[in-house]
């Protein structure tokens, strides 16, 4: 049981990188840009899903959100939504792209990515059933967020140099995907605009200083904290002693840049979308909808098929 549960948890861990993946060939498209292809009716669908998406964030008003989806693996560590970028009216790519980091295999590195609403759709792991979270800024704040995330060399000053999927969230060895996102978030909020070298430091300890909580994701046993160590993408020697001995990753995910944004910024709001196969169930508020997509009083549905 044990020895099965190292292999449900590693995978997990795994699955944390695969979000930032960039697809390349033989080997390393099986440890790391692997993708089952969709076929031609979930891509129709997850293209109307986008669609509805787009349509909310118009509706909004607003210029800039946080933006993040979800992953069928890591819902065997509790955890709905893997992967979070920003999505900016502004951007150049196409109205709502989100810019995000992404790991490109073949370089062995992080890079940043802009990616339409449907590409950024179309990378989750189980295409039947989906939920994606939007979490609306006002316009201070989102102005703040839209200057930090367009201006290029700000950006990529904040662009680790290795990436890890379990990266500890309060240290500049290595980043993921999100840890990137929080400390854009930390830079534009904080005033952090400089081009010192030493930005992300600056922008973990303003996050330290304002109480951001880094998701804790307890592994439960030694065994499993050994395994995690032949996860290509999951390193150990970034997180303290005391987690170690713990067995507790603390890292970036959606719903720690989620919570720190609700506890940080007025009048930011959220909307939360799930799809099946049959429709699309959206939701406006802090409370997430239940497991399975079932729609609940007050919710808005859109018909798929």
């Amino acid at each position: 049981m044990r020895a099965a549960r190292a292999l449900v948890v590693t995978g997990a861990l795994a699955a944390l990188a695969l979000p930032c993946r960039a697809g390349i060939d033989t080997l390393s498209r099986r440890l790391c840009g692997w993708q089952a292809a969709l076929t031609a009716p979930q891509q129709d669908r997850l293209l109307r899903v986008a669609d509805i998406v787009r349509r909310e964030l118009e509706a909004s008003d607003r210029r800039v959100a946080l933006i993040a989806r979800s992953g069928l693996n890591l819902q065997r560590l509790g955890i709905r939504y893997s992967h979070a970028g920003v999505s900016l009216k502004a951007n150049a790519e196409t109205p709502w792209a989100v810019r995000q980091l992404y790991y490109a295999c073949e370089e062995g590195r992080p890079q940043l990515y802009d990616q339409g609403l449907a590409g950024f759709l179309f990378g989750t792991d189980n295409p039947a059933v989906g939920y994606i979270s939007i979490v609306l800024l006002p316009e201070a704040e989102g102005a703040a967020l839209e200057s930090a995330a367009l201006d290029r060399p700000r950006a990529l000053r904040l662009l680790a140099g290795r990436y890890s999927a379990n990266a500890h969230a309060f240290s500049a060895k290595y980043q993921n995907c999100n840890q990137w996102l929080v400390e854009l978030l930390a830079s534009a909020w904080g005033g952090l605009d400089d081009d010192r070298d030493d930005l992300r430091e600056r922008t973990q300890r303003w996050l330290a200083d304002r109480g951001y909580v880094p998701y804790p994701i307890e592994l439960g046993s030694r065994a499993l904290m050994f395994a995690a160590g032949f996860v290509p993408w999951v390193h150990l020697d970034d997180h303290p002693p005391d987690d170690l001995f713990a067995m507790r990753f603390r890292t970036s995910l959606p719903a720690s840049i989620e919570a720190f944004t609700r506890a940080q910024v007025a009048g930011a709001r959220r909307i939360e979308l799930c799809h099946d196969e049959r429709q699309v169930v959206i939701r406006s508020g802090w409370e997430s909808i239940g497991e399975g997509c079932r729609a609940a009083d007050g919710d808005r549905t859109v018909a798929l098929e």
